[in-house]
């Protein structure tokens, strides 16, 4: 039997988390979790933007997605003993793929504003997203035990949407709007 997407159990401001244990919906780890969430919903626009043929990006992306449903999960179920799904290799493939980028990219010139092009304001959403979900986890860290490996995770992430911010614009030739302090 199918069951029913609505449960009216959330009805009154509550929700499970993992283990069926009843929290407020503004509890410090539905925010961390749900911020994760935001993000990976974003991840869902980038991925099916058009000009985003580099390499195997497409398929990265939803690697990334799926990481990030494992910290959602690690961070949805209360004294978690266990992060599956996510390990230093993963921060290790971050990290290649920002040098690579980089690589092929100008010396910064100042401060880059978000935009540019299309494909480069939705990765400048990302990082964004992805600093707030740092953000979220960083709070929780003051109430509960969090593996480093998230917030070391979530870091590297972040540089990696600036670097695949600013190689999405020089790759297809658009200008990087540079910050203008006198303006």
């Amino acid at each position: 039997m199918k069951s029913k997407v609505y449960t009216l159990t959330g009805d009154q401001g509550t929700t499970s988390l993992v283990g069926g244990k009843r929290v407020s919906k503004d509890d410090v780890r539905v925010e961390a979790y749900g911020t994760i969430d935001e993000l990976n919903a974003q991840l869902g626009l980038l991925a099916h933007n058009s000009k985003l043929d580099y390499e195997d990006t497409p398929h990265f992306i939803r690697k990334i997605q799926n990481k990030l449903f494992n910290i959602g999960a690690y961070l949805a179920t209360e004294n978690a003993q266990h992060l599956y799904g996510l390990s230093l290799d993963d921060v290790a493939e971050l990290e290649h793929r920002i040098d690579e980028m980089d690589a092929e990219l100008p010396p910064m010139q100042g401060f880059i504003l978000p935009g540019g092009s299309r494909l480069s304001a939705l990765c400048d959403v990302c990082r964004t997203l992805t600093r707030r979900a740092e953000r979220r986890v960083v709070t929780l860290t003051h109430t509960a035990s969090v593996h480093p490996l998230v917030l070391q995770y979530l870091n590297r992430l972040s540089d990696f949407f600036f670097v695949f911010a600013r190689f999405n614009n020089i790759r297809n030739q658009v200008e990087e709007i540079y910050w203008d302090k006198e303006c």
